[in-house]
């Protein structure tokens, strides 16, 4: 076929996803083989690690796909969610899939690996999520048909292969980081119930309100905390204090619930508005140690305002909490308001079953656990040690993304090639 319907090098063939394809859809419906055991390519197993179910055929009703190993299958339902999933070697078991996917099995022009990264590339992925039907996004579906005839670059097959070495490598060294934030994550919480729990001194336990905790800890409600001439407890303004139409892509940055993470204030996607719109709220400006709490939905979302959030404005849906107190460390509450005995106190007062909300009077008697400042500080220090080693992990893993990202594009479209010097120095 020509190369001028895309750019690529002269010595690139252009073919279609049908055209590779060597599968043919086939449907089988695992409930009349009941004692049958399959190997189950669904969604909701992609979407919970990419691991394939082992499940009875007897469990399943439905017609599902026909697989074959080395398959990639495409997922078509609600294309906005992305899912491409590598279809396993045999194991013994017949392999099956949702219908929900659009497979291809290609043929020996096309290396496999090749094909599953040329699926996320954007000679496929963008084209793709066009060749919808359904009237709302969540109901769309790619058009199988329409996806077969994509046009696609064919590199030679042993540079196909090479390709895919590489956007291997780069993925592998993301899981290696993921895995590493996944085992640093799961520590922390571990630390977190053993050191809120038994502290530090090995002291004989008692029991509060909110569990177990040392002999010697006082259980303190949140609001003696912030009874000082600046101190507080209060919502974020009201819907009619600030309006959705005062946002702007410029201004004064509003932190939302949806912000709130781990005891952080998340930068991604933080609405603004003018300043003026802020100075008229300007009892809702935040400042450093500030505790902001989730006020509807997620309960138990917290971040810990920092010295990058000081002048930021506290949200709608959301509680500023100003502790002032000399026998409090706000990092340290932070940190004690992540633990799930906190979460559940804060869940068992909330009011409402559908949107769980809380009040200002649950958050002023939440009970906290103070140790001596001491204490505090060596509790901050160990939990500050593993989150520096997780910004580290996520740093990396930002970079490598971004890495993969660009390397996609650049090998998919030729413009560096494998064994390039630039490939060498990415």
């Amino acid at each position: 076929m020509s190369d001028e319907v895309m750019d690529i090098p002269v010595d690139w063939d252009v073919t279609t996803l049908g055209e590779v394809n060597t599968l043919r859809s086939r449907t089988l419906v695992p409930g009349t083989f009941p004692d049958e055991v399959f190997e189950y390519y669904s969604i909701p197993d992609y979407q919970n690690g990419e691991r394939p179910g082992r499940v009875a055929g007897r469990t399943i009703a439905s017609a599902k796909l026909q697989l074959k190993p080395k398959s990639v299958l495409f997922g078509k339902l609600n294309p906005r969610v992305e899912k491409i999933w590598r279809v396993g070697a045999l194991n013994g078991l017949r392999q099956i899939g949702s219908t929900e996917w659009i497979p291809v099995l290609p043929d020996e022009r096309m290396d496999p690996d090749f094909l599953y990264f040329l699926e996320w590339s954007d000679h496929v992925m963008p084209k793709a999520k066009t060749l919808v039907s359904g009237s709302t996004p969540s109901r769309q579906r790619v058009d199988p048909t329409s996806f077969y005839k994509i046009r696609v670059p064919l590199p030679p097959l042993p540079e196909q292969q090479l390709i895919a070495k590489v956007l291997s490598t780069v993925q592998e060294a993301i899981a290696q980081q993921e895995r590493l934030i996944c085992t640093t994550t799961e520590l922390k919480q571990a630390l977190m119930q053993k050191l809120f729990t038994e502290g530090l001194r090995g002291e004989a336990l008692k029991e509060t309100e909110i569990g177990r905790v040392p002999e010697s800890w006082e259980v303190v409600k949140l609001e003696e905390f912030c009874q000082r001439p600046d101190g507080l407890i209060q919502t974020g303004p009201f819907g009619s204090q600030l309006h959705s139409h005062e946002y702007t892509s410029e201004g004064i940055p509003v932190v939302n619930p949806t912000h709130l993470s781990g005891n952080r204030v998340n930068h991604e996607d933080v609405p603004r508005v003018p300043k003026e719109v802020a100075d008229r709220l300007g009892r809702h400006y935040v400042q450093l140690g500030d505790i902001l709490f989730a006020r509807r939905g997620e309960i138990g979302r917290h971040g810990l305002v920092g010295k990058a959030e000081v002048g930021w404005l506290c949200g709608t849906g959301c509680f500023l909490v100003r502790a002032n107190d000399p026998r409090l460390n706000n990092e340290y509450l932070s940190y004690f308001c992540s633990i799930k005995p906190v979460v559940d106190w804060l869940n068992s007062h909330a009011a409402g079953a559908i949107m769980p909300n809380l009040s200002t009077s649950v958050i002023a008697n939440l009970p906290v656990g103070l140790p001596p400042l001491d204490e505090q500080r060596q509790i901050i220090e160990a939990f500050n040690a593993l989150e520096q080693k997780l910004d580290q992990a996520e740093q990396k893993r930002t970079k490598l993304q971004d890495l993969f990202r660009t390397l996609l594009h650049e090998l998919m479209t030729g413009k560096v090639r494998v064994g390039d010097k630039a490939l060498a120095n990415a």
